[in-house]
């Protein structure tokens, strides 16, 4: 579809008329809204996600004509868009230009050059899209009901373009999409009876197609495991030339892997510096009898053996979520008191994680839909897997610890992911170009930095202070470890001893951390970037006022643009 400018001009008897052409912003907001419209009646999923429920009765194209369909459509609007002068737009629309232009160019990197619909089958995980129906009631049940039937009648097809484009996906795909099946089976087959026994009259017509749909569902894990998994050798690793390319449309950002790498190096080591500093009176305080120069000298022994002794404050499967809560009312008092940032009123629920969402991360803060009406936002924490050892799930809680779990809260709810995403929803523009495409450097950017903002003005005390350094060398390492993987050979070994030995973590958070950094190439980057990027901002905005002014004023004026990429916040901001 190409974006015609409308010159009809009309010859008459005594005088010619000429219809004026529309203002270069007026075009701007029209080719917009076509495209965002086109584009959300494309991906009926994301569109859940987003809050905008026309489309709840159908999944996303999975065919690789729906990739040809995807790279037709951004083809053609790109050509509309460079119509248009970015120039003679107004700040607003000139920003939101540029996140389009963005957009529509990375549809070709990801479906001619990283092409994960042969070798990702966790992209085939249809989880979302029926979770997203029964999370959230922004419909009543029968309605959302109705819907979900709809898109469990279309499984079968995911399943069959999973089959036919499948070819040669690493091991360490396979294996977890083989848990997050299992988890789906066990979603439609049991969690869907609590709300289905809400709505009998539904039974008849709804019980065969959720059948139909565990059939198949339990046919496909069959399949992954005797099937795609022995043939499962592709290399997890996307090498240099790929990954630079993903870097750069993952983060929004100039930065190239070797800047990241020499930033993340010597910040690792001044880290550690801080990280000494603040565990030696905590040493002294707990260890008092401990006074050998040799011993109060050896740093890694002081900070491994302050991180030992607050690691036994922990909490267990049991006690993990009330104790969130816990935090999360005084991490939300702390804020209000300090007067850090303004708190929004939408509520927010901490709930155990899906099980069909579970093998990649241990958190992550699921918030209502910039479309959505009166949504919740959800703190989802993942508990330890049923047939994991008793060794395994103590290093768990040993990482998770009290203190560890109070910086966790920080980082997804307040004031990290929640409060933000909170902010951004509220964001109004022209177009909702920004709304449905927000920048993930920009959002981890701001949740590391909340860390880093409330240990500094002292909640939690030292002990915090501690977690939350350790928190910061984990992103470091992540950078580190995202590109070594990927573009430089690094094994195994050489990721676990640098995740232990540089930065402290238990034994089961490193493994965890390197079957992650397998299975998100970039993903990982995005934390440490967005932390500098958004640090950038603040030290641009203090020298522009010279000190003045309070804190709430600096981080409601950075989050009051949406949730672009830290660029744009400060072309916005005038830094």
């Amino acid at each position: 579809m190409k974006f015609i400018l409308p010159t009809v001009c009309l010859l008459a008897l005594f005088s010619i008329t000429c219809a004026p052409e529309p203002a270069p912003n007026d075009r701007f907001i029209s080719l917009a809204d076509n495209y965002v419209q086109q584009f959300i009646a494309m991906n009926p999923e994301y569109a859940t996600g987003l809050g905008d429920h026309r489309y709840d009765s159908l999944l996303n194209d999975y065919s690789i004509e729906g990739v040809a369909k995807d790279k037709a459509f951004s083809r053609a609007y790109l050509d509309s868009l460079a119509m248009i002068d970015m120039n003679e737009l107004d700040p607003v629309n000139r920003i939101d230009y540029k996140i389009m232009k963005f957009k529509l160019e990375s549809t070709f990197f990801y479906a001619d050059t990283l092409r994960e619909y042969e070798w990702n089958p966790l992209n085939y995980n249809v989880g979302n899209a029926i979770y997203g129906l029964t999370a959230r009631e922004f419909a009543p049940l029968k309605d959302r009901l109705k819907s979900l039937e709809s898109r469990l009648m279309r499984v079968p097809e995911v399943i069959a373009a999973a089959k036919r484009n499948l070819k040669n996906p690493p091991k360490v795909y396979t294996e977890t999409a083989i848990l997050q099946n299992g988890g789906n089976v066990g979603m439609v087959r049991d969690e869907l009876t609590m709300f289905l026994d809400q709505v009998p009259e539904l039974k008849d017509g709804f019980e065969p197609v959720r059948a139909a749909a565990v059939k198949a569902l339990e046919e496909y894990g069959t399949w992954l495991e005797e099937d795609l998994l022995p043939r499962s050798d592709g290399d997890a690793r996307i090498g240099d030339v790929k990954f630079r390319r993903k870097l750069y449309y993952s983060l929004e950002s100039d930065l190239t892997k070797e800047e990241i790498a020499d930033i993340a190096k010597r910040d690792l080591g001044l880290t550690q510096d801080t990280m000494y500093a603040t565990a030696l009176p905590l040493y002294k305080k707990y260890f008092p009898a401990v006074t050998a120069k040799s011993k109060l000298d050896d740093r890694k022994l002081v900070i491994r053996a302050v991180l030992d002794r607050l690691a036994k404050d922990r909490p267990t499967n049991e006690t993990i979520v009330d104790l969130a809560k816990k935090d999360l009312a005084e991490c939300t008092d702390f804020v209000r008191a300090h007067d850090l940032v303004t708190v929004p009123d939408d509520p927010v629920k901490i709930i155990v994680m899906p099980e069909y969402q579970r093998g990649v991360a241990v958190a992550y803060c699921d918030a209502a839909g910039p479309l959505e009406e009166n949504g919740e936002t959800f703190f989802s924490i993942s508990p330890t897997p049923a047939d994991w050892p008793k060794a395994r799930v103590e290093s768990f809680f040993r990482e998770y610890n009290n203190y560890m779990l109070n910086d966790l809260t920080i980082h997804e709810a307040m004031p990290g992911h929640y409060l933000q995403l909170a902010h951004a929803n509220k964001f109004k523009a022209p177009t909702q170009i920004r709304a449905i495409f927000g920048s993930g450097t920009f959002v981890e950017g701001w949740a590391t930095y909340a860390e880093q903002l409330m240990a500094e003005q002292g909640f939690g005390g030292p002990e915090v202070r501690m977690q939350q350094l350790k928190m910061r060398l984990r992103l470091i390492i992540n950078a580190l470890i995202d590109q070594g993987i990927h573009t430089a050979g690094m094994t195994e070994k050489q990721a676990m001893d640098m995740m232990m030995n540089e930065g402290f973590q238990e034994e089961g958070e490193a493994a965890g951390k390197w079957r992650r950094a397998n299975l998100s190439s970039t993903q990982l980057s995005t934390y440490y970037v967005g932390n500098i990027e958004i640090n950038s901002l603040r030290s641009a905005w203090e020298a522009k006022t010279g000190g003045k002014g309070g804190m709430r004023e600096m981080h409601d004026r950075m989050l009051s643009f949406g949730s672009p990429a830290a660029r744009y916040v400060r072309e916005l901001m005038g830094l």
